[in-house]
């Protein structure tokens, strides 16, 4: 029996998440889940990628806005907006009580793995949800206009800013989970889901540690660029402003030798073995639930090709 650990951020990265599920035990894959687009807002800790990937994996995941929790309603937020009140991130009721929770858990000691742990048990999932460090990262837009928050480039003032950096604010103070350092002594391979390689992985990567773990362990990254455009976020984009070319090729350079193998969309096939690492061809556009599972057996199956050799 292999056993993973799969990087992810991102609603990209929880469709495959999901497929991972689907497909592997509790006992056989581990998500650990980029924390650097986290932020305090209106005086709660508000995790995004982490609350993505728990919603997706409970269903409980907003299918149509394509982010929150499903069934929701925004009485709050609209009173908030009626007092003139900060109302930009969309902040549903049942969303608030997910967000109230954790804050008071961190306030009485908890750490951020503690309340993620609690959080995903009172919803039923059994799989493991780690976030990358329990310390604040915050990852810093460099504009054209100036330093942003993340959440203000991209939810406040969406994506419209022209960006020329990014660093990760705190994240030289970061340790790896007690949870995650546990599973890496026993990993057997590493998935990068089609997460943005810029803000949603390499912050997992700056995590000091986080690649000397990697080095000794077979690593497969399913590209987040699909014939040249990113299927959900702003990853094309953030690549062109920052002068390199949006391509599925571009996005493997970018991972460079921490890569053993590369998932390339059937667009992008032309690029099969032409690239440093393995390649495998497959869909890589998760539009159904069968989709999501299919790309994990790929990915997967390709994975231990690799750790075999």
């Amino acid at each position: 029996m292999g056993k993973y650990l799969a990087i992810t951020g991102g609603v990209g990265g929880a469709k495959l998440a999901l497929g991972l599920a689907k497909i592997l035990s509790p006992e056989e894959v581990l998500f650990v889940v980029n924390t650097g687009d986290d932020f305090e807002h209106l005086g709660l800790t508000i995790c995004p990628d982490i609350d993505t990937l728990t919603y997706t994996l409970a269903d409980l995941n907003n299918t149509e806005l394509g982010w929150g929790r499903r069934g929701e309603t925004w009485s709050c937020l609209d009173t908030l907006g009626e007092l003139g009140g900060e109302n930009w991130f969309r902040l549903g009721d049942r969303d608030l009580a997910l967000h109230l929770h954790r804050t008071q858990r961190l306030k009485q000691g908890a750490t951020l793995s503690d309340a993620t742990r609690e959080i995903t048990q009172y919803l039923g999932i059994q799989h493991t949800i780690v976030p990358m460090c329990d310390q604040p990262v915050r990852t810093i837009v460099h504009a054209e206009s100036g330093p942003l928050a993340f959440q203000h480039y991209f939810v406040r003032d969406r994506c419209a800013p022209r960006v020329t950096g990014f660093h990760f604010e705190g994240v030289e103070k970061a340790t790896l989970p007690l949870a995650l350092t546990g599973w890496l002594k026993t990993c057997t391979g590493v998935l990068i889901c089609p997460s943005n390689p810029f803000v949603s992985v390499d912050t997992v990567l700056a995590v000091p540690g986080m690649r000397q773990a990697l080095d000794r362990l077979p690593v497969v990254a399913v590209s987040p660029i699909v014939g040249g455009i990113a299927i959900k976020g702003p990853t094309a984009k953030m690549m062109e402003e920052l002068k390199v070319p949006a391509t599925a090729a571009q996005v493997a350079a970018h991972y460079g030798d921490l890569l053993d193998g590369f998932v390339l969309d059937n667009q992008d096939a032309a690029l099969h073995n032409t690239l440093p690492v393995q390649t495998v061809v497959t869909q890589t556009v998760m539009q159904s639930l069968q989709d999501r599972i299919d790309l994990a057996r790929t990915s997967i199956h390709f994975l231990d090709q690799l750790t075999a050799r």
